[in-house]
Protein backbone atom coordinates (compact mmCIF):
# COMPACT_ATOMS: atom_id res chain seq x y z
CA UNK A 1 0.00 0.00 0.00
CA UNK A 2 1.69 3.22 -1.18
CA UNK A 3 1.55 6.00 1.49
CA UNK A 4 -0.72 8.84 1.88
CA UNK A 5 2.14 11.59 1.20
CA UNK A 6 2.80 9.79 -2.49
CA UNK A 7 -0.75 9.60 -2.61
CA UNK A 8 -0.51 13.45 -2.03
CA UNK A 9 1.75 13.84 -4.98
CA UNK A 10 -0.07 12.04 -7.88
CA UNK A 11 -3.13 13.11 -7.17
CA UNK A 12 -2.72 17.31 -6.64
CA UNK A 13 0.50 16.86 -9.28
CA UNK A 14 -1.79 14.98 -11.82
CA UNK A 15 -5.10 17.42 -11.24
CA UNK A 16 -2.46 20.52 -12.28
CA UNK A 17 -0.67 18.89 -15.31
CA UNK A 18 -3.67 18.13 -16.80
CA UNK A 19 -5.61 21.48 -15.83
CA UNK A 20 -1.66 23.08 -17.42
CA UNK A 21 -2.31 21.09 -20.60
CA UNK A 22 -5.85 22.14 -21.24
CA UNK A 23 -7.54 18.80 -20.32
CA UNK A 24 -11.47 19.32 -19.13
CA UNK A 25 -12.27 20.07 -15.76
CA UNK A 26 -13.93 17.22 -15.07
CA UNK A 27 -11.40 14.57 -16.79
CA UNK A 28 -8.60 16.82 -14.69
CA UNK A 29 -10.26 15.53 -11.66
CA UNK A 30 -11.30 12.28 -12.54
CA UNK A 31 -7.89 10.88 -14.04
CA UNK A 32 -5.78 11.36 -10.92
CA UNK A 33 -8.22 10.36 -8.58
CA UNK A 34 -9.17 6.80 -10.41
CA UNK A 35 -5.25 6.11 -10.40
CA UNK A 36 -4.61 7.24 -6.77
CA UNK A 37 -7.92 5.13 -5.88
CA UNK A 38 -6.26 1.89 -7.82
CA UNK A 39 -2.91 2.45 -5.65
CA UNK A 40 -4.67 2.89 -2.53
CA UNK A 41 -6.44 -0.55 -2.81
CA UNK A 42 -5.93 -3.81 -5.58
CA UNK A 43 -7.32 -2.97 -9.44
CA UNK A 44 -11.03 -4.82 -9.04
CA UNK A 45 -11.73 -3.33 -5.31
CA UNK A 46 -10.25 0.38 -6.47
CA UNK A 47 -12.48 0.10 -9.47
CA UNK A 48 -15.71 -0.74 -7.88
CA UNK A 49 -14.69 1.80 -4.71
CA UNK A 50 -14.57 4.74 -7.53
CA UNK A 51 -17.80 3.33 -9.23
CA UNK A 52 -19.41 3.46 -5.52
CA UNK A 53 -18.08 6.68 -5.24
CA UNK A 54 -19.51 8.20 -8.70
CA UNK A 55 -22.95 7.09 -7.84
CA UNK A 56 -23.37 7.86 -4.10
CA UNK A 57 -22.15 11.02 -4.82
CA UNK A 58 -24.39 11.89 -7.56
CA UNK A 59 -27.26 10.04 -5.91
CA UNK A 60 -29.34 12.57 -4.18
CA UNK A 61 -32.71 13.79 -3.58
CA UNK A 62 -31.19 17.57 -3.19
CA UNK A 63 -29.15 17.14 -6.31
CA UNK A 64 -32.52 17.03 -8.34
CA UNK A 65 -32.87 20.61 -7.47
CA UNK A 66 -29.83 21.62 -10.28
CA UNK A 67 -31.23 20.26 -13.57
CA UNK A 68 -34.45 21.30 -12.70
CA UNK A 69 -33.16 25.16 -11.96
CA UNK A 70 -31.14 24.48 -15.16
CA UNK A 71 -34.00 23.69 -17.16
CA UNK A 72 -35.75 26.52 -15.94
CA UNK A 73 -33.31 29.21 -16.67
CA UNK A 74 -32.84 27.67 -20.10
CA UNK A 75 -36.96 27.87 -20.33
CA UNK A 76 -36.47 31.32 -19.52
CA UNK A 77 -33.81 32.23 -21.61
CA UNK A 78 -35.37 30.61 -24.76
CA UNK A 79 -39.01 32.25 -23.89
CA UNK A 80 -38.31 36.34 -24.46
CA UNK A 81 -37.71 36.71 -20.20
CA UNK A 82 -34.76 38.87 -21.14
CA UNK A 83 -36.18 41.32 -23.12
CA UNK A 84 -38.73 42.00 -20.33
CA UNK A 85 -35.90 42.36 -17.57
CA UNK A 86 -33.99 44.52 -19.70
CA UNK A 87 -36.59 47.00 -20.37
CA UNK A 88 -37.15 46.73 -16.34
CA UNK A 89 -33.68 47.52 -16.25
CA UNK A 90 -33.88 50.57 -18.52
CA UNK A 91 -36.60 52.16 -16.51
CA UNK A 92 -34.58 51.42 -13.40
CA UNK A 93 -31.35 52.57 -14.48
CA UNK A 94 -32.81 56.47 -15.91
CA UNK A 95 -30.77 59.40 -15.99
CA UNK A 96 -27.41 57.74 -15.01
CA UNK A 97 -24.76 58.57 -17.26
CA UNK A 98 -24.38 55.57 -20.19
CA UNK A 99 -27.23 54.41 -19.39
CA UNK A 100 -27.44 51.60 -21.78
CA UNK A 101 -23.92 49.88 -20.06
CA UNK A 102 -26.22 50.66 -16.54
CA UNK A 103 -29.01 48.68 -17.88
CA UNK A 104 -26.39 45.98 -19.10
CA UNK A 105 -25.39 45.87 -15.28
CA UNK A 106 -28.64 45.95 -13.93
CA UNK A 107 -30.65 43.24 -15.87
CA UNK A 108 -27.88 40.95 -15.28
CA UNK A 109 -28.31 41.03 -11.79
CA UNK A 110 -32.03 40.23 -12.09
CA UNK A 111 -31.80 37.96 -15.50
CA UNK A 112 -29.49 35.90 -12.73
CA UNK A 113 -31.70 35.18 -9.80
CA UNK A 114 -33.94 33.35 -13.01
CA UNK A 115 -31.27 31.83 -14.82
CA UNK A 116 -28.84 31.18 -12.24
CA UNK A 117 -25.99 31.00 -14.54
CA UNK A 118 -23.43 33.52 -14.95
CA UNK A 119 -22.63 31.88 -18.61
CA UNK A 120 -26.43 32.25 -19.53
CA UNK A 121 -27.01 35.48 -17.93
CA UNK A 122 -24.09 37.21 -19.89
CA UNK A 123 -25.20 35.22 -23.38
CA UNK A 124 -28.65 36.35 -22.79
CA UNK A 125 -28.19 39.73 -21.81
CA UNK A 126 -25.17 40.62 -23.70
CA UNK A 127 -26.50 39.13 -26.71
CA UNK A 128 -29.49 41.60 -26.97
CA UNK A 129 -27.57 44.90 -25.54
CA UNK A 130 -24.56 44.25 -27.55
CA UNK A 131 -26.24 46.23 -30.99
CA UNK A 132 -27.77 48.76 -29.21
CA UNK A 133 -24.21 49.81 -27.18
CA UNK A 134 -22.33 49.69 -30.45
CA UNK A 135 -25.04 51.40 -32.25
CA UNK A 136 -25.20 54.77 -29.64
CA UNK A 137 -21.02 54.69 -29.63
CA UNK A 138 -20.40 52.81 -27.13
CA UNK A 139 -16.76 51.19 -26.49
CA UNK A 140 -17.31 47.74 -27.20
CA UNK A 141 -14.51 46.40 -24.77
CA UNK A 142 -16.15 48.51 -22.02
CA UNK A 143 -19.25 47.24 -22.73
CA UNK A 144 -18.23 43.71 -22.60
CA UNK A 145 -15.87 44.06 -19.44
CA UNK A 146 -19.41 45.48 -17.57
CA UNK A 147 -21.50 42.77 -18.94
CA UNK A 148 -18.62 39.94 -17.80
CA UNK A 149 -18.14 41.45 -14.35
CA UNK A 150 -22.02 41.82 -13.65
CA UNK A 151 -22.52 38.34 -14.72
CA UNK A 152 -21.93 36.36 -11.64
CA UNK A 153 -24.15 37.87 -9.61
CA UNK A 154 -26.62 35.71 -10.07
CA UNK A 155 -25.00 33.11 -8.52
CA UNK A 156 -24.87 34.68 -5.27
CA UNK A 157 -29.15 35.87 -5.38
CA UNK A 158 -31.17 33.02 -5.61
CA UNK A 159 -32.08 30.61 -7.02
CA UNK A 160 -28.14 29.52 -6.94
CA UNK A 161 -27.01 26.21 -8.07
CA UNK A 162 -23.73 26.63 -6.91
CA UNK A 163 -25.09 27.35 -3.31
CA UNK A 164 -26.59 23.99 -3.48
CA UNK A 165 -23.65 22.16 -4.00
CA UNK A 166 -22.38 23.79 -0.87
CA UNK A 167 -25.01 22.90 1.12
CA UNK A 168 -24.81 19.21 0.05
CA UNK A 169 -20.72 19.55 0.89
CA UNK A 170 -21.04 21.20 4.32
CA UNK A 171 -23.37 18.16 5.78
CA UNK A 172 -26.68 19.83 4.83
CA UNK A 173 -26.27 23.52 5.71
CA UNK A 174 -30.02 24.66 5.27
CA UNK A 175 -30.65 25.97 1.52
CA UNK A 176 -33.03 28.25 2.68
CA UNK A 177 -30.37 30.06 5.39
CA UNK A 178 -27.86 30.38 2.30
CA UNK A 179 -30.70 31.58 -0.22
CA UNK A 180 -31.38 34.50 1.56
CA UNK A 181 -27.42 35.09 2.92
CA UNK A 182 -26.72 35.59 -0.74
CA UNK A 183 -29.31 38.64 -1.61
CA UNK A 184 -27.22 41.55 0.46
CA UNK A 185 -23.98 40.29 -1.07
CA UNK A 186 -25.36 39.90 -4.48
CA UNK A 187 -26.84 43.28 -5.03
CA UNK A 188 -23.77 44.68 -3.95
CA UNK A 189 -21.93 42.70 -6.57
CA UNK A 190 -24.41 44.67 -9.04
CA UNK A 191 -24.13 47.76 -7.48
CA UNK A 192 -19.89 47.52 -7.18
CA UNK A 193 -20.24 47.34 -10.93
CA UNK A 194 -22.31 50.19 -11.34
CA UNK A 195 -20.34 52.26 -9.69
CA UNK A 196 -17.50 51.77 -11.30
CA UNK A 197 -19.34 52.15 -14.87
CA UNK A 198 -21.02 55.65 -13.06
CA UNK A 199 -16.83 56.48 -12.46
CA UNK A 200 -15.70 55.57 -15.43
CA UNK A 201 -18.84 57.06 -17.76
CA UNK A 202 -18.25 60.53 -15.91
CA UNK A 203 -15.39 61.04 -18.62
CA UNK A 204 -17.39 60.58 -21.51
CA UNK A 205 -19.83 63.33 -21.37
CA UNK A 206 -21.69 62.05 -24.70
CA UNK A 207 -22.84 59.16 -22.34
CA UNK A 208 -24.98 60.85 -20.54
CA UNK A 209 -28.65 59.47 -19.45
CA UNK A 210 -32.00 59.41 -21.19
CA UNK A 211 -34.60 61.41 -20.08
CA UNK A 212 -37.43 59.82 -18.03
CA UNK A 213 -40.13 57.90 -19.68
CA UNK A 214 -43.68 58.51 -19.18
CA UNK A 215 -45.15 57.43 -16.23
CA UNK A 216 -47.35 55.35 -18.11
CA UNK A 217 -44.76 53.53 -19.95
CA UNK A 218 -43.12 52.84 -16.52
CA UNK A 219 -45.98 51.10 -15.19
CA UNK A 220 -46.64 49.14 -18.42
CA UNK A 221 -42.73 48.02 -17.94
CA UNK A 222 -43.26 46.87 -14.76
CA UNK A 223 -46.58 45.02 -15.20
CA UNK A 224 -45.04 43.07 -18.03
CA UNK A 225 -41.74 42.35 -15.79
CA UNK A 226 -44.08 41.32 -12.75
CA UNK A 227 -44.53 37.60 -14.13
CA UNK A 228 -41.10 36.93 -14.89
CA UNK A 229 -39.95 38.14 -11.38
CA UNK A 230 -43.26 36.24 -9.87
CA UNK A 231 -40.76 32.75 -10.37
CA UNK A 232 -38.52 34.34 -7.38
CA UNK A 233 -41.17 34.76 -5.21
CA UNK A 234 -43.18 31.15 -5.98
CA UNK A 235 -40.13 29.52 -6.00
CA UNK A 236 -38.27 30.65 -3.43
CA UNK A 237 -40.51 32.25 -1.49
CA UNK A 238 -41.53 28.45 -0.99
CA UNK A 239 -38.39 27.30 0.00
CA UNK A 240 -37.57 29.85 2.43
CA UNK A 241 -41.26 29.21 4.23
CA UNK A 242 -40.88 25.52 4.15
CA UNK A 243 -44.11 24.89 1.80
CA UNK A 244 -41.38 22.56 0.06
CA UNK A 245 -37.99 21.56 -0.02
CA UNK A 246 -35.39 22.69 -2.86
CA UNK A 247 -36.11 20.09 -5.02
CA UNK A 248 -40.00 20.74 -5.22
CA UNK A 249 -39.28 24.53 -5.57
CA UNK A 250 -37.06 23.87 -8.64
CA UNK A 251 -40.01 21.99 -10.41
CA UNK A 252 -41.98 24.49 -9.46
CA UNK A 253 -39.59 26.68 -11.10
CA UNK A 254 -39.82 24.29 -13.63
CA UNK A 255 -43.81 24.62 -14.69
CA UNK A 256 -43.88 28.59 -14.10
CA UNK A 257 -41.47 29.05 -16.48
CA UNK A 258 -43.08 26.49 -18.94
CA UNK A 259 -46.82 28.12 -18.40
CA UNK A 260 -45.36 31.42 -18.57
CA UNK A 261 -43.60 31.01 -21.91
CA UNK A 262 -46.54 29.13 -23.24
CA UNK A 263 -48.81 32.19 -22.05
CA UNK A 264 -46.26 34.72 -23.68
CA UNK A 265 -46.16 32.25 -27.17
CA UNK A 266 -42.67 32.81 -26.97
CA UNK A 267 -42.12 28.48 -27.27
CA UNK A 268 -43.23 26.47 -29.30
CA UNK A 269 -43.58 22.88 -28.23
CA UNK A 270 -41.89 21.35 -31.23
CA UNK A 271 -38.97 23.77 -29.45
CA UNK A 272 -38.98 21.33 -26.27
CA UNK A 273 -36.68 18.73 -27.71
CA UNK A 274 -34.02 21.14 -27.91
CA UNK A 275 -34.88 23.01 -25.02
CA UNK A 276 -34.95 19.40 -22.90
CA UNK A 277 -31.74 18.81 -24.71
CA UNK A 278 -29.92 22.11 -23.88
CA UNK A 279 -30.70 21.60 -20.07
CA UNK A 280 -29.53 17.98 -19.94
CA UNK A 281 -26.47 18.69 -21.25
CA UNK A 282 -25.44 21.59 -19.05
CA UNK A 283 -26.71 19.09 -15.94
CA UNK A 284 -24.81 16.51 -17.31
CA UNK A 285 -21.81 18.28 -16.70
CA UNK A 286 -22.41 19.60 -13.36
CA UNK A 287 -23.59 16.68 -12.26
CA UNK A 288 -20.71 14.72 -13.43
CA UNK A 289 -18.54 17.59 -12.10
CA UNK A 290 -20.13 16.30 -8.77
CA UNK A 291 -19.68 12.67 -9.16
CA UNK A 292 -15.44 12.68 -10.04
CA UNK A 293 -15.26 15.29 -7.33
CA UNK A 294 -16.71 12.78 -4.42
CA UNK A 295 -13.35 10.31 -5.58
CA UNK A 296 -11.17 13.13 -5.42
CA UNK A 297 -12.91 13.84 -1.78
CA UNK A 298 -12.37 10.10 -0.94
CA UNK A 299 -8.69 9.83 -1.95
CA UNK A 300 -8.38 13.17 -0.11
CA UNK A 301 -9.53 11.74 3.01
CA UNK A 302 -7.17 8.65 3.28
CA UNK A 303 -4.20 11.29 2.53
CA UNK A 304 -5.31 13.35 5.14
CA UNK A 305 -5.12 16.39 3.69
CA UNK A 306 -7.67 18.54 5.40
CA UNK A 307 -6.05 17.33 8.49
CA UNK A 308 -2.50 18.11 7.23
CA UNK A 309 -3.58 21.71 5.75
CA UNK A 310 -5.32 22.40 8.87
CA UNK A 311 -2.09 21.53 11.42
CA UNK A 312 -0.07 23.60 9.01
CA UNK A 313 -2.63 26.64 9.17
CA UNK A 314 -2.79 26.20 12.95
CA UNK A 315 1.00 25.54 13.71
CA UNK A 316 2.08 28.67 11.72
CA UNK A 317 -0.69 31.09 13.15
CA UNK A 318 -3.09 31.36 15.48
CA UNK A 319 -4.58 35.00 13.42
CA UNK A 320 -8.24 34.33 12.48
CA UNK A 321 -7.52 37.29 9.83
CA UNK A 322 -4.33 35.51 8.82
CA UNK A 323 -6.16 32.15 8.01
CA UNK A 324 -9.24 33.64 6.21
CA UNK A 325 -6.86 35.58 3.94
CA UNK A 326 -4.48 32.40 3.15
CA UNK A 327 -8.04 30.59 2.74
CA UNK A 328 -9.72 33.28 0.42
CA UNK A 329 -6.57 33.56 -1.71
CA UNK A 330 -6.06 29.83 -2.40
CA UNK A 331 -9.70 29.86 -3.45
CA UNK A 332 -9.04 33.12 -5.79
CA UNK A 333 -6.13 31.15 -7.72
CA UNK A 334 -7.77 27.96 -7.78
CA UNK A 335 -11.20 29.16 -8.69
CA UNK A 336 -9.77 30.55 -12.25
CA UNK A 337 -8.93 26.94 -13.43
CA UNK A 338 -11.30 25.33 -11.56
CA UNK A 339 -15.25 25.18 -11.90
CA UNK A 340 -16.61 26.19 -8.85
CA UNK A 341 -18.93 22.99 -8.35
CA UNK A 342 -15.43 20.59 -8.08
CA UNK A 343 -13.68 24.01 -6.28
CA UNK A 344 -16.76 23.66 -2.85
CA UNK A 345 -16.67 19.93 -3.10
CA UNK A 346 -13.23 19.94 -2.75
CA UNK A 347 -12.36 22.46 -0.60
CA UNK A 348 -15.15 23.21 1.54
CA UNK A 349 -14.37 19.57 3.96
CA UNK A 350 -10.44 20.82 3.99
CA UNK A 351 -11.66 25.18 4.91
CA UNK A 352 -15.06 24.66 6.72
CA UNK A 353 -14.03 22.91 9.63
CA UNK A 354 -10.81 25.51 10.40
CA UNK A 355 -13.53 28.04 9.68
CA UNK A 356 -15.85 27.26 11.96
CA UNK A 357 -13.29 26.48 15.09
CA UNK A 358 -12.37 30.32 14.22
CA UNK A 359 -16.54 30.76 15.02
CA UNK A 360 -17.57 31.05 11.47
CA UNK A 361 -20.89 30.46 10.92
CA UNK A 362 -21.09 27.55 7.63
CA UNK A 363 -23.54 29.76 5.92
CA UNK A 364 -21.17 33.04 6.42
CA UNK A 365 -18.47 30.50 5.23
CA UNK A 366 -20.59 29.54 1.78
CA UNK A 367 -21.41 32.93 0.95
CA UNK A 368 -17.35 33.92 1.07
CA UNK A 369 -16.36 31.04 -0.74
CA UNK A 370 -19.20 31.32 -3.50
CA UNK A 371 -18.49 35.17 -3.81
CA UNK A 372 -14.60 34.12 -4.31
CA UNK A 373 -15.59 31.82 -6.39
CA UNK A 374 -17.65 33.92 -8.65
CA UNK A 375 -15.09 36.27 -9.09
CA UNK A 376 -12.44 33.66 -10.27
CA UNK A 377 -15.09 32.78 -13.35
CA UNK A 378 -14.77 36.11 -15.07
CA UNK A 379 -10.56 36.37 -13.93
CA UNK A 380 -8.04 35.80 -16.80
CA UNK A 381 -7.17 33.68 -18.69
CA UNK A 382 -9.21 30.77 -18.15
CA UNK A 383 -12.78 32.35 -17.53
CA UNK A 384 -15.58 30.71 -19.16
CA UNK A 385 -17.49 34.37 -18.92
CA UNK A 386 -14.96 36.01 -20.35
CA UNK A 387 -14.81 34.74 -22.96
CA UNK A 388 -18.79 34.41 -23.78
CA UNK A 389 -18.68 37.98 -22.87
CA UNK A 390 -15.71 39.49 -25.81
CA UNK A 391 -17.92 36.92 -28.12
CA UNK A 392 -21.70 38.88 -28.16
CA UNK A 393 -19.83 41.85 -28.18
CA UNK A 394 -17.29 41.24 -31.21
CA UNK A 395 -14.57 42.30 -29.18
CA UNK A 396 -11.04 41.23 -28.59
CA UNK A 397 -10.02 39.64 -25.29
CA UNK A 398 -6.68 41.55 -24.88
CA UNK A 399 -8.26 45.26 -24.73
CA UNK A 400 -11.65 43.51 -22.51
CA UNK A 401 -9.20 42.04 -20.07
CA UNK A 402 -7.85 45.62 -20.34
CA UNK A 403 -10.68 47.05 -19.29
CA UNK A 404 -12.05 44.40 -16.73
CA UNK A 405 -8.97 45.49 -14.22
CA UNK A 406 -11.43 48.30 -12.81
CA UNK A 407 -14.31 45.77 -12.00
CA UNK A 408 -11.76 43.41 -10.66
CA UNK A 409 -10.48 45.51 -8.06
CA UNK A 410 -13.57 46.28 -6.82
CA UNK A 411 -15.10 43.04 -6.43
CA UNK A 412 -11.89 42.01 -4.48
CA UNK A 413 -12.43 44.96 -2.29
CA UNK A 414 -15.66 43.99 -1.98
CA UNK A 415 -14.86 40.18 -1.26
CA UNK A 416 -13.06 41.09 1.84
CA UNK A 417 -15.74 43.31 3.05
CA UNK A 418 -17.93 40.45 3.13
CA UNK A 419 -15.80 38.06 4.67
CA UNK A 420 -14.72 40.73 7.26
CA UNK A 421 -18.43 41.84 8.00
CA UNK A 422 -20.39 38.62 8.57
CA UNK A 423 -23.84 40.79 9.43
CA UNK A 424 -24.30 41.54 5.53
CA UNK A 425 -24.75 37.60 4.98
CA UNK A 426 -26.40 36.84 8.22
CA UNK A 427 -28.36 39.74 9.05
CA UNK A 428 -31.49 38.76 6.77
CA UNK A 429 -31.54 34.95 7.73
CA UNK A 430 -31.13 35.72 11.47
CA UNK A 431 -34.15 38.18 10.92
CA UNK A 432 -36.26 35.44 9.01
CA UNK A 433 -35.17 32.92 11.68
CA UNK A 434 -33.59 30.08 9.58
CA UNK A 435 -29.77 30.58 11.67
Amino acid sequence: MIDPGTISAILIGGLVLLLAIGAPVSISIALPSALCMLLIVDFERGAITAAQQMIGGADSFALLAIPFFILAGVIMNNGGIAERLINLARVLVGRTPAPLVQTNVIANAIFGTVSGSAVATAAAVGSTMAPMQRKAGYDKSFSAAANIASAPAGMLIPPSNTLIVYSLAAGGTSVGALFIAGYIPGILWALACAAVVFVAARRRPDLKGEPWPPFAEILRTLWRAIPSLGLIVVAIGGIVAGFFTPTEGSAIAVLYALALSFIYRTIAVKELPRILYDACRTSAIVIFLIAVSTIMSYVMTYARLPQLIAESLFGWTDSKVVVLLIMMVVLLLIGIPLDPTPAILIFTPIFLPIAVSYGIDPVHFGIMMVFNLSIAVISPPSAPVLFVGAQVAKAKLEPVIVKMVPFLIVLVVMLFVIVFVPELSLWLPGLMGLL
